[in-house]
């Protein structure tokens, strides 16, 4: 293919925004209500304020807090804002970041240099999570040298606390936990893990990437859950992205710290340079404005109000749509009723044919595995299409049932085998290979999550998936298997 070039001469403005406008033809539907994840939508005027916010700031540069007063003013205010919401001490702190995954990486690189300052005879750090702790918690220990200890989670999807104990060793820096877990939606139960830390003497971080920002306004209207944040006395820090149920720009996460004794490690300070003293933060160097200005403006704009009005919208939803789901033969609703995450599966259907169906009818949805199901995050934007969502989920349910063929097609055949294989190295091959694809020299737009049909894995797969496929079933549910899974629970 040719290669895309910077063009001679500049083109004229309006073209080149109508171009763009064009290319989002077959981009998801979430003004709509047909995702199910990735945009918070707030409605059309909410969306112009941020959008005028992030506009007027576009070109500045948080890097140096001293320039630009006014993004450092900004910052400190939606710290501050976070921590009250939160219930923070006086003494929370804390900073901005691109995101969850930053916020998740400092998180574990702050408790890895505590411990190295505290306790440097650790040479092999580990963490002690659960095993459905967000992944960004698996990149950070690959990043900087700590290795995960994951508990398994109970069946109603908290992570099982005795577990958790049991993996504590001398070598353990910290602990953390979700609220709420992202697969199903569960609040691990923090109180307990709060007192766990506190009598191991260990820092402990809750990620609250997904629910910062809608739990406590799901609380204010009655919703039962665990307490989850700094009212909990062992919760050392939290994170909440402000990109989600904040309504805020991406990207736009907040990293909290009940105190700067556990903060002052995530600084990073260089004095050696050529070039200058060079102190940051956060993981960035350049820090774009416009991210903080608009998560400013959206935190102002929203007020608590508007946060509870919202939070009871999507919280209306996500009861309607696990009321639904109960009225379908075969789908089976996962975890506590915690947050508006509602996952689904089925012991009777192929759950992933079923996704297959739902997607060729517009919608746009997560695939999970372990068990295989379908993730919906619901916000106040679904609300008024959870009827048509259950229909075709019904009508999918049918089909897939008079059809189970669809289970060997498309993406249920690609999830199928990526979900079912023990080799994750041989899955994890695969997704390589796939990125590769995407972001080499050349790249293009459209992804076939099926394979190449020449592939030699493939081919194999395709002769002989089903045999391999039934011996690993059968070991499964041998006493081997049924012994091997009781091990992994203690």
């Amino acid at each position: 293919m040719t290669r895309k070039q910077i063009p001679a001469q500049g083109q004229d403005h309006d073209a080149l925004i109508e171009e763009m406008q064009a290319l989002r033809v077959d981009d998801a539907d979430y003004m709509g209500g047909r995702t199910w994840s990735m945009v918070y939508w707030a409605g059309e005027d909410h969306h112009h304020v941020v959008e005028r916010a992030h506009s007027l700031f576009l070109a500045e540069n948080a890097l140096n807090p001293l320039a630009f007063k006014s993004l450092k003013q900004m910052e400190v205010d939606v710290v501050q804002m976070s921590a009250s919401m939160l219930n923070g001490p006086p003494s929370t702190c804390g900073t901005m970041t691109s995101g969850g995954t930053e916020s998740l990486l400092l998180a574990v690189k702050a408790m890895r240099d505590r411990a190295r300052a505290k306790r440097p005879w650790i040479l092999r750090p580990n963490l002690v999570v659960p095993e459905t702790i967000h992944v960004a918690f698996d990149k950070a220990a690959h990043y900087f040298g700590v290795k995960l200890l994951k508990a398994p989670i109970l069946d109603n999807g908290q992570v099982d606390v005795a577990a958790m104990r049991r993996r504590i060793g001398r070598n353990t820096i910290g602990l953390a936990a979700s609220a709420p877990q992202y697969p199903h939606g569960t609040v691990d139960p923090i109180p307990e893990l709060g007192a766990l830390a506190q009598e191991k003497g260990l820092p402990f971080h809750v990620d609250a990437c997904f629910g910062g920002f809608i739990l406590p306004w799901l609380e204010r209207i009655g919703v039962s859950m665990p307490t989850w944040d700094f009212r909990v006395p062992g919760v050392t820090s939290v994170s909440a992205d402000i990109h989600k149920f904040g309504y805020a720009a991406k990207g736009a996460s907040v990293l909290l710290y009940r105190d700067m004794s556990l903060m002052r490690h995530q600084f990073f300070a260089a004095t050696g340079w050529s070039g200058g003293i060079y102190i940051s933060p956060t993981m960035a160097g350049t820090r774009p404005g416009g991210p903080i200005a608009a998560a400013w403006a959206a935190m102002q704009a929203m007020g608590e109000e508007g946060y509870v009005e919202r939070a009871r919208m999507a919280w209306e939803a996500a009861e309607r749509l696990r009321e639904g789901f109960a009225g379908i033969p075969g789908i089976e609703v996962l975890g506590m009723p915690h947050s508006p995450i509602v996952s689904y599966t089925s012991s009777e259907v192929d759950i992933y044919a079923v996704a297959d169906v739902l997607q060729e009818k517009g919608w746009s949805l997560d695939r999970q595995q372990r068990p295989p199901s379908v993730h919906c995050t619901v916000g106040s934007a679904n609300l008024p299409v959870i009827d048509t969502y259950l229909a075709d989920v019904r009508e999918a349910v049918e089909h897939v049932r008079a059809h189970p063929e669809l289970s060997k097609e498309g993406g249920a055949a690609v999830y199928g085998l990526m979900a079912r294989v023990p080799v994750q190295g041989l899955v994890k091959r695969e997704v390589i290979k796939l990125m590769e694809s995407m972001y080499g020299p050349d790249a293009g737009a459209e992804v076939d999550l099926g394979g190449d049909e020449d592939d030699p894995m493939r081919q194999f797969m395709d002769r002989h998936g089903d045999r391999i496929f039934a011996a690993l079933d059968a070991v499964k549910e041998s006493p081997v298997g049924r012994l091997a899974r009781r091990l992994a629970r203690r």
